[in-house]
């Protein structure tokens, strides 16, 4: 845990949420400034600042959580959609660096915006980027 880490104070209990969920590693809490109803964020109990510290374990584990509760918002509140929304940087639009999985509940009709203008993959991105792996 990291001294002045909000979210490991949140996580942890020592900050009081609105808890839809808790183990023995995760707090699922309602996100203070929702962009939709039902807005949630996935919080790992042991710091990591961002996917790239991210035990390749609790990576899984985030996964199978997000589907169960995505799932439960869906069903409970009657959503027509779900994004998970994960940001990793400052450039990304990680404003705290602790990494947390956004769970946005849709609505048709939603003024919600998780989008961007498609670009074109130009044959020497592709190159470029498939020598990478």
């Amino acid at each position: 845990m990291e001294c002045n880490c909000i979210f490991c104070k949140i996580a942890n209990g020592e900050i009081p949420s609105a808890t839809l969920y808790e183990d023995e590693e995760f707090r699922v809490i309602l996100d203070l400034g929702p962009a939709s109803r039902g807005h949630a964020l996935i919080l790992p109990k042991k710091h990591a600042a961002n996917l790239f510290e991210l035990p390749d374990e609790t990576a899984e584990k985030v996964m199978v959580l997000a589907k169960k509760i995505a799932g439960r918002l869906k069903e409970g509140l009657g959503a027509d959609g779900i994004n998970l929304v994960q940001n990793n940087g400052e450039a990304a639009g990680q404003t705290v660096f602790h990494f947390h999985m956004h769970l946005i509940p849709r609505y048709d009709g939603d003024t919600v915006q998780v989008t961007w203008t498609p670009g074109t993959l130009t044959d020497a991105d592709k190159e470029e980027i498939l020598k990478l792996f």
